[in-house]
């Protein structure tokens, strides 16, 4: 399945509703504006990912260029992102489990235990994301400008410990709009409900659903320990994200702005990674020290269970078992 913006695509049209203005913002010597949005609650990792991103920028391209970060879903869901990423009305966003939805085989990141660690998926981002996935998307007309993280994903509910995917039967599961994170809780036997994350706390504090899945990192930015009995730390899937932005408007910025915010965008990876797996470290204790209940549970379990999802991704999916090998051996 793959997410198709009806709206207008006519570059002209765009440019006019950019402002009322033309392509090539800020190519009379103006300081050119851009605004990044993003999904993350204040403290989340994509908070202070793209807070910092927006800190290097405004300093070294001072005088030139500036960014502004809109997180919390002030600019709306990942789906509307993207619309206003085409549009021209958002300059770049961090789409994660989204971009399955935008590019199939994006899908990838949706099977189970695939990335082991961020050593692994730094191989697997030059090995599959560079040389397969983004000219996929750039074929959409989006560009990635670098691959940053969401992070590796553990269920909280409401029900019961999850110790395996038989736990997890009938429980009502929030989950991203992501057509693979939905067949892979339906084959664990859960109800899942996509859902945007803007709306999971008061859903799960009214028990429109039972439970969730995220990072640590956005569990305990948006509360969600407030309103959950057990947290299962299951790692059931590692969600990259990536810096993206729609290649026709930003053609429209001076290109040593881009070139400079597309070589920060890059670099930033080292930060994100080790901000990542720092915060994981201390948000496990944090969240050890509140009402939730934590439990391990047993990844031979799901990996079993997870077997099916891997075969539909290879069928269905144009190249999706070349994907998965290569993706493999990028780890081994």
């Amino acid at each position: 399945m793959k997410f198709v913006f009806q709206g207008l695509r006519d570059s002209s049209l765009v440019c006019l509703i950019v402002l009322g203005v033309g392509c090539g913002v800020g190519d009379d010597g103006g300081i050119v504006e851009l605004k990044l949005g993003h999904v993350g609650s204040p403290g989340s990792l994509y908070d202070v990912t793209a807070t910092e991103f927006a800190r290097r920028i405004n300093e070294r391209l001072a005088g030139r260029a500036t960014l502004t970060v809109f997180g919390a879903s002030q600019l709306g869901g990942d789906e509307t992102m993207i619309q206003r990423l085409r549009l021209g009305t958002l300059d770049l966003s961090l789409p994660s489990t989204f971009m399955s939805s935008v590019v199939d085989a994006f899908g990838l990141f949706e099977m189970p235990y695939l990335v082991q660690d961020r050593e692994h998926m730094k191989k697997i981002e030059e090995a599959v994301v560079w040389p397969d996935l983004v000219p996929q998307a750039e074929s959409d007309g989006y560009k990635i400008l670098a691959v940053w993280e969401n992070g590796f994903r553990h269920i909280t509910n409401n029900e019961r410990p999850i110790e395996g995917p038989d736990d997890l039967k009938g429980i009502k599961l929030r989950t991203p709009r992501g057509i693979w994170r939905v067949k892979l809780f339906q084959a664990f036997d859960a109800n899942p409900t996509p859902m945007p994350f803007s709306e999971v706390f008061i859903a799960l504090q009214t028990g429109v659903i039972d439970g969730q899945e995220n990072p640590l990192t956005q569990i305990s930015s948006a509360k969600l320990h407030e309103v959950q009995d057990y947290l299962s730390l299951t790692s059931h899937v590692y969600s990259p994200s990536f810096v993206t932005t729609f290649a026709e408007a930003w053609s429209r910025y001076p290109a040593d702005v881009r070139a400079e915010v597309e070589a920060i965008a890059r670099e930033m990876q080292a930060f994100v990674y080790e901000t990542a797996a720092r915060m994981d470290e201390e948000l496990l204790a944090a969240l050890a020290t509140t009402r939730i209940k934590i439990n391990r549970a047993d990844p031979e379990r799901f990996r079993q269970a997870s077997q099916p999802i891997y075969q539909e991704f290879a069928a269905n999916v144009d190249g999706g078992q070349t994907l998965i090998e290569k993706a493999i051996r990028a780890g081994s």
